[in-house]
């Protein structure tokens, strides 16, 4: 990995971070595009499983630092999704507009599947509701944030070869 694609790639990082905790909060809806999985997912895909585990541990304690109730449950979900994402890596690399949503859309509803399990703060009709209904929705709102990013910022996101 080069400087520039390195730099590039923590620029992108750093401005998904900040659209989490500035956008992400004026909005106010029950369902939210969750900016600091579409960082996690499009970082994990540039790194090997375990760097992508170690970004999404301290992504997810980042995300756990407002959250005291629940703390580790957003690691371990971005720890997970990270390393998959990264292990997943080859099926994605097609610059296809269609894979990217689905690879969005099940990044997050697999980040909130395990979010809830280790949580433990619903009930288990709340748990039914929000993982077959909130979430998948989530997921959707989610993959078209990423998919307009990565359409916004092509140039800054795609893999340079040299």
């Amino acid at each position: 990995m080069n400087l520039g694609r390195f730099l590039r790639g923590a620029l992108a990082f750093t401005m998904l971070i900040v659209l989490q905790y500035s956008v992400r909060p004026l909005l106010g809806w029950r369902i939210n595009a969750d900016f600091l999985v579409i960082g996690v997912l499009l970082m994990a895909v540039r790194m090997r499983p375990g760097q992508a585990a170690i970004l999404g541990f301290l992504t997810g304690l980042i995300s756990d630092s407002p959250v005291p109730d629940a703390f580790g449950a957003g690691a371990l979900a971005m720890t997970l999704i990270a390393f998959a994402a990264s292990w997943l890596k080859a099926v994605f690399f097609a610059d296809n507009v269609v894979l990217h949503a689905f690879f969005f859309l099940v990044g997050k509803w697999a980040f909130d599947i395990v979010y809830a399990l280790a949580e433990h703060r619903l009930t288990v009709s709340e748990m039914v509701v929000q993982l077959l209904l909130w979430s998948p929705l989530a997921g959707a709102a989610t993959a078209l944030a990423g998919v307009l990013l990565l359409l916004l910022f092509r140039s800054a996101l795609e893999p340079r070869t040299a």
